[in-house]
């Protein structure tokens, strides 16, 4: 991982908005996530989640306010941002008409990945899919392709995680899969940041836990200040319109 992220601040959020027309997705947010936290965020549709991780992970440019990753300002250093970030979402970034095994090394080449075959092996391997890896994209099943997603945004072994709802398409057996090659991966110091609506896992993995509701945080909280019950009830609170 990359010693020069400052081990204080893995990422800054200050006022940050986003606007589609006349709607408002995002209303200011203010976040600070320190090193190696696992933050969730929970929110119903249409909450601003995925609006939020696309700023974050660089697709999407907000309409104002600032944001530091890692101490990078997203405005300006957004290329070594990428080199910094991994990042798994509905779409997988993977071409269709390219083996699983070609994506990963283009891939390799975007990031300057040392010894590209060996890493290839490692992260394909994690996944569980090293007897696939030259099949064409295409031919996979959506669980196949989200697990051979998972390994793209490893390969390069990033500091940070963004997530938004990793598990669609996984299937049970991967789900432990996903969460192990994470944590082991990043031993125990990769920073992640997760959008999802499952609030048992959410406060089963994240030591810090934040809903957004209407653009907005509407709640804050570390992972151990209450029990599933307890959460669900604060959601359902503070989500309502």
């Amino acid at each position: 991982m990359n010693e020069s992220i400052p081990l204080s601040s893995a990422l800054e959020v200050w006022e940050l908005t986003k606007t589609f027309g006349n709607n408002r997705a995002l209303r200011g947010i203010n976040l600070q996530v320190a090193y190696g936290d696992f933050l969730i965020i929970f929110g119903p549709n249409g909450a601003g989640k995925t609006t939020l991780l696309k700023i974050l992970a660089t697709i999407m440019k907000p309409s104002s306010g600032e944001v530091r990753i890692g101490g990078l300002d997203l405005k300006k250093d957004t290329e070594e941002i990428r080199q910094r970030i991994g990042v798994v979402s509905h779409q997988t970034f993977l071409y269709n008409n390219l083996t699983a095994r070609e994506n990963l090394e283009f891939y390799s080449r975007m990031y300057d990945v040392a010894e590209a075959g060996q890493r290839i092996h490692e992260v394909v391997n994690t996944v569980g899919m090293a007897t696939r890896l030259n099949d064409r994209v295409g031919t996979l099943s959506r669980g196949m392709q989200q697990r051979f997603s998972i390994a793209r945004a490893l390969l390069h072994n990033p500091d940070i995680m963004f997530l938004d709802e990793p598990e669609t398409g996984l299937d049970q057996e991967a789900l432990p899969m996903l969460w192990q090659s994470l944590q082991n991966e990043g031993q125990g110091k990769r920073t992640i940041v997760m959008a999802t609506h499952n609030l048992e896992r959410g406060l089963e993995l994240g030591n810090r836990l934040v809903i957004l509701s209407g653009g907005k945080i509407v709640h804050e909280q570390t992972g151990a200040d209450s029990d599933l019950s307890t959460l669900r009830k604060v959601y359902e609170e503070t989500t309502k319109q």
